[in-house]
């Protein structure tokens, strides 16, 4: 099966950014007199800004409304994108090659104004045909929402769509929408076994997609 679209994540997948979205969450819910609880970094993985800034005061006990907690949290992204962007090694160029042979988008539980600073920053934005946050639509993965919506805005059909993901939300989510999964695991929050099980394949970095992604043409 050619692909008629390669739809990427970006948190761990293209940004090296998984890490810092927890940092930063937790020195927020600190701040705020709460208390980071055991499996909340694991509960938010996926979740949009709507489902994780609620979670840090419902859950959390964060003393803030989402709201605040959520500008704060973004505003912080957004100036490490603009000073230190946290792009992966091999993901620009990456992106670059499939572009040049598939439709492209990006599905993403960061929020616009991230999506828009990564694009920004990385010249991608004629690359990437469409870029869907899951704050545009119905529910934060696992939920296929965001892989059916950029599916849509590519004009595919999602079956015949290939996914790139590394967390085992972002997996799960992905093969809900009834695409090709390929992982490319974060090692530093890499998902279970169980969740690797719903991919086609499981890759050891990004600049190996290509040639995958030539292999599944080939595939009966």
């Amino acid at each position: 099966m050619r692909a008629a679209g390669v739809i990427f994540d970006l948190d761990g997948v293209l940004a090296d950014s998984e890490q810092l979205w927890d940092r930063l969450r937790r020195e927020v819910v600190a701040a705020h007199s709460g208390s980071w609880g055991p499996g909340a970094t694991e509960a938010m993985m996926g979740m949009s800004t709507p489902e994780w800034s609620a979670y840090l005061v419902e859950q959390l006990g964060a003393r803030a409304t989402p709201e605040d907690i959520a500008e704060h949290v973004i505003e912080r992204m957004a100036e490490h994108y603009t000073a230190d962007p946290p792009i992966l090694p091999d993901a620009v160029p990456t992106v670059r090659t499939v572009a040049e042979r598939y439709p492209t988008a990006i599905a993403s539980s960061a929020p616009p104004r991230i999506i828009r600073a990564f694009l920004d920053t990385t010249g991608l934005g004629e690359q990437v045909g469409t870029a869907v946050s899951s704050e545009q639509v119905g529910a934060g993965k696992p939920a296929p929402d965001v892989y059916l919506e950029a599916a849509a805005g590519l004009g595919a059909d999602p079956a015949r769509c290939a996914a790139v993901e590394d967390s085992a939300s972002g997996l799960r989510a992905a093969a809900a929408a009834g695409m090709t999964v390929f992982a490319v695991p974060n090692p530093h929050f890499p998902p279970p076994e169980e969740a690797l099980a719903l991919t086609h394949r499981v890759l050891r970095g990004i600049a190996r997609l290509p040639d995958a992604l030539a292999d599944l043409a080939e595939e009966p």
